[in-house]
């Protein structure tokens, strides 16, 4: 009987350890690259033009932007290799619970791909080669055009604050996990200080 329970600990971990794991792992980092995406955002857009670092600002959020893009690129490669794994061996439930978590998901990977993409669009529409990725130049998503540039400015501001309400949604909806997140944090910084006392 004691030989058969360590078999059945080492389950766990190589389910932990797959491509789900990978998952949890990406959405950290792009939820911290979207919170500098939006703090620098905000911030670059109160300030005043003649200012020689808001250039410099611009150019960082874009070349972030560039990156939330690969990651999410990733990550959808990432999640279409969990579905399937997932649901080619048992098909969901079309549940009203999942039917919601699948809507909101959607709409947060929409949102995720839509908020660069006009940002993308007000950058090309004010000037051509204007997304750099940390220096390098990129080729232009949308043709120069002076008159669509307050179109992308509205459409960058909107997409982006919409998308700011499904993430408040998703956080709410996931509020046991964010606890749960938060006391280990905090135990660790507990143990930190501990450790450097």
């Amino acid at each position: 009987m004691s030989t058969l329970q360590p078999a059945k600990k080492n389950i766990a971990p190589s389910r932990v350890n797959s491509a789900f794991k990978q998952l949890m792992s990406l959405h950290w980092v792009m939820a911290s690259s979207y919170l500098v995406l939006f703090v620098t955002g905000s911030f670059m857009a109160r300030l005043p033009r003649e200012l020689l670092f808001r250039n410099s600002l611009y150019d960082f959020h874009k070349s972030i932007a560039v990156l939330t893009m690969a990651l999410l690129t990733l990550r959808i490669f990432i999640l279409l290799r969990v579905w399937w794994n997932k649901y080619t061996k048992r098909p969901p439930k079309f549940s009203k619970q999942w039917l919601k978590t699948v809507s909101l998901h959607t709409s947060l990977y929409i949102f995720m791909w839509a908020v660069p993409v006009t940002g993308f669009f007000l950058s090309n529409s004010y000037k051509n080669n204007n997304v750099k990725f940390f220096g390098f130049v990129l080729p232009d998503l949308f043709p120069q055009n002076s008159e669509l540039v307050s179109l992308g400015r509205s459409s960058h501001f909107w997409v982006a604050y919409t998308f700011l309400a499904f993430i408040l949604l998703h956080t709410a909806s996931q509020w046991k996990v964010v606890r749960a997140n938060c006391r280990r944090f905090l135990n660790f910084l507990k143990n930190q200080q501990a450790i450097g006392d």
